[in-house]
């Protein structure tokens, strides 16, 4: 059908960077430069760094196309930990972008401080806690422990000191420009003030415990991510000292918006104030009879990562309740203090925290700056990306708008592939699960759950299949991540309403995104299918973009059903028609598909290798792309987040391109597509990234597509990914992530997901001209 896709790496000249160290420059420069420049230490290091023991282990069982091939370098990973940071800086870049709306810099500001947060909670926690435990091992990128933690905490300063400053310095005034302002203390006038004194006593004061510190009351247990104010008190009767802690209610709105001025406009001008700001306002009220001498702001956040040891648990859902419960104690990682913060508060704070110096983050108030997130949802559509819905599958809209979208029968006619959000997921997925709890026909359904949202309409359909008397069968993840105690909960209603729930298999977190559902018709049955690369949640469908096929294929439905009963009972290992499933099949399906074009690539014949993935770290996944790529191989990946695979070396990748997209919308969906000349291109979309934990310890699930109009579909998502001509960043050699948004005049290039935007607003009109 087609050839290996032309996607040649661009002939534009690289950015030259910071070559000295691994800091990032400091100066915000033009859009199409970095404003924070990490070069990963491991990429200055002579090639001879010794592996980690199990990435040699790893590199033994990789299978090798012929046995005098040469040996791949010893550093030719680069480091994980790192790369998620200059992922991190990605997101930071576009809060500086002036081609950006203003309020969506705003948000990029607050998705930053959530990343890092979650960083910290598990990422910089896990390493120091194996360093603690002696467990911690030289990395694949050939870094000792302590080395990476050195490079983390450093890059980690300095981006949290550019990303207060993007917003003091570039983010804050422009928004004050447009009449958007957050007012300092000084900055209030009288009637603002009592506003805030009745709003403080009727919705702040009531949930407050101020905690003092003394001999009698011993200092306080601070929780993960609160912002608190650290208050300084002298008794005037005595002139003693004393200090104490008010934790800011995280329940209350971060951001208190105050009631329009004198000659403001109520319809664009907007004034807020930080609730700690409110509360310092009035520690007078907290505190008669002292005198409030001083006051600070400071944030704690604390190791928050799981651990369950399940082949010890016996209920593994009580033993992860008890779990969520120790979390909120773990160690202190990082404290971050208002830089005017006093030396002898904040060895108080460090000493009873028990921090070290370079755990100490002292920033501009205000902290935590995930609070702009409300800001960012001001009604100022100007400011705001155009808005956007999405639309109905031209294959499952209805013929009148009056009627109800029949999804079974559209499946009956064709696979659909779906692409949120601009396919929505509403009349899509969603209606599909809605149908088939509400047909008589179906007999069963049977879904995954990973994350899902509140009063999720996906869980409502379930339960009403269940008391409609169907075998409905959920297999509920509640190790996902931060969204445990969630999916707790809608285990036990799902449990209390007769569905079938179970938490998948020991020692395996169930990440495959799969919805089977079992119909009657005629003399027998037909199972109906859905393949996704995204959870089951409507709220991040709308912001995530994800893939998914909508299917009858009997294949699919005899591969869905063997592994729904793997996960439920005790079914022994099955074979797959149409899946590649892991941990057993993902990654060797995949090498085996790449050494078939280093085959082809070796008898003469044009191949490439196209993924699209949110991170690439897997050894083997990466040599398999180092072999194909000394043999000829176009191999093009398209990351969202982190990428250890180093492109551009001489005689080791030269022939490997790595981009990145990132914009309005999450780029989340995973495809992999092998090309051969003069063959059908072979396409996979599923749910499993190239990471240990993807391929070694989750149940991933990824479908092959077999109609070549979805496959075009996918072969050109990603080559209009890695096109020179699409906005995106450019992975160098030396592992520095080079932005290229603008033509060599100066002009914005393609914006990946404007252009989609617009490409499946056509196809819609074109379908209803049919």
């Amino acid at each position: 059908m087609s050839t290996a896709p032309k996607t040649a790496a661009s002939k534009e000249p690289q950015d030259a960077g910071r070559a000295d160290d691994s800091a990032p420059e400091t100066t915000p420069s033009s859009p199409s430069t970095a404003v924070a420049r990490f070069k990963p230490r491991a990429a200055s290091r002579p090639r001879n760094v010794a592996r980690s023991a199990a990435t040699t282990e790893k590199a033994k069982s990789t299978k090798t196309a012929s046995a005098d091939e040469p040996e791949l370098p010893a550093d030719r990973f680069l480091d994980r930990e790192m790369s998620w940071l200059q992922f991190n800086e990605r997101v930071l870049q576009l809060s500086t972008d002036p081609n950006v709306p203003l309020l969506e810099r705003a948000r990029f500001l607050s998705i930053f401080s959530s990343n890092l947060d979650e960083f910290f909670m598990v990422r910089v926690a896990g390493l120091k806690r194996r360093i603690a435990a002696g467990l911690a091992v030289r990395s694949a990128s050939g870094l000792e422990p302590r080395e990476l933690l050195d490079d983390l905490t450093r890059a980690s300063h300095d981006l949290m000191d550019l990303h207060a400053g993007i917003f003091q310095r570039q983010v804050r005034p422009a928004l004050e420009d447009e009449g958007i302002r957050l007012l300092k203390l000084s900055q209030l006038t009288d009637a603002d003030r009592d506003y805030l004194g009745t709003y403080f006593e009727a919705q702040v004061y009531p949930v407050l415990t101020p905690l003092a510190v003394d001999p009698a009351h011993p200092f306080p247990y601070i929780s993960g991510l609160s912002v608190n104010l650290a208050v300084l008190l002298i008794d005037p009767k005595t002139g003693r000292e004393h200090f104490a802690r008010v934790k800011v209610p995280p329940l209350l709105p971060r951001m208190v918006k105050l009631p329009t001025g004198e000659g403001e406009d109520p319809l664009y001008d907007a004034r807020f104030v930080t609730l700690e700001d409110v509360i310092a306002e009035h520690l007078d009220v907290l505190f008669p009879g002292m005198e409030v001498h001083e006051q600070f702001t400071f944030r704690v956040t604390r190791n928050e990562d799981l651990e369950v040891e399940e082949d010890d648990a016996e209920n593994l859902l009580t033993a992860l309740e008890k779990e969520l419960t120790r979390r909120r104690f773990g160690a202190a990682v990082r404290l971050e203090v208002a830089d005017d913060m006093d030396d002898h508060v904040l060895d108080l704070l460090t000493r009873e925290l028990g921090v070290s110096d370079d755990e100490v983050f002292r920033l501009p108030e205000p902290l935590d700056l995930r609070g702009l997130g409300d800001i960012a949802d001001l009604d100022r559509s100007e400011l705001q990306w155009p808005r956007f819905m999405p639309k109905t599958h031209p294959l499952l809209a209805p013929v009148e708008r009056s009627e109800a979208p029949d999804i079974l029968g559209a499946m009956r006619s064709s696979d659909i592939l779906l692409h949120h959000p601009y396919d929505s997921f509403s009349t899509s997925v969603q209606a599909f699960v809605e149908q088939a709890a509400a047909d008589p026909d179906v007999l069963a359904i049977k879904q995954t759950l990973y994350r899902t949202s509140g009063n999720s309409p996906i869980i409502s359909a379930l339960i009403d299949a269940a008391q409609a008397g169907k075998q409905v069968l959920a297999v509920v993840e509640i190790k996902a991540r931060f969204d445990e105690e969630n999916n707790i909960t809608w285990a036990r209603k799902l449990e209390r309403a007769g569905v079938h729930v179970v938490y998948g298999m020991v020692g395996l977190k169930t990440h495959a995104k799969l919805c089977l559902v079992v119909r009657h018709e005629g003399d027998g049955i037909r199972r109906y299918c859905h393949v996704g690369t995204g959870n089951y949640n409507p709220k991040t469908a709308r912001l995530y973009e994800d893939l998914g096929l909508l299917t009858t294929d009997p294949d699919v439905g005899e591969d869905l059903g063997r592994l729904f009963n793997q996960l439920s009972g005790m079914a022994p290992r099955a074979k797959f028609k149409r899946l590649l499933v892991a941990p057993r099949s993902v990654r060797s399906g995949l090498i085996e598909q790449i050494d078939r074009c280093i085959e082809a690539a070796r008898a003469g014949k044009a191949s490439s290798v196209s993924f699209k993935v949110n991170s690439i770290v897997d050894e083997q996944i990466i040599d398999a792309c180092y072999r194909a790529s000394q043999a000829g191989v176009k191999v093009n990946v398209l990351v969202r987040g982190i990428s250890a695979l180093r492109p551009g070396v001489p005689g080791l990748s030269e022939n490997i391109e790595v981009r990145s997209i990132l914009g309005r919308f999450l780029e989340h969906s995973r495809v992999f597509v092998f090309d051969v000349e003069g063959q059908e291109p072979i396409a996979y979309i599923g749910s499993a990234d190239m990471m240990h934990r993807n391929l070694d310890r989750r149940v991933e699930a990824l479908v092959r597509l077999t109609d070549e109009r979805q496959v075009a579909t996918v072969v050109d998502l990603v080559a209009t990914g890695m096109s020179p001509q699409t906005s995106s960043w450019r992975l160098d050699a030396e592992g520095r992530w080079i932005r290229e948004n603008l033509t060599p005049d100066g002009a914005p290039k393609n914006d990946y997901q404007a252009d989609l935007i617009e490409a499946y607003s056509k196809r819609r009109r074109k379908a209803r001209r049919r």
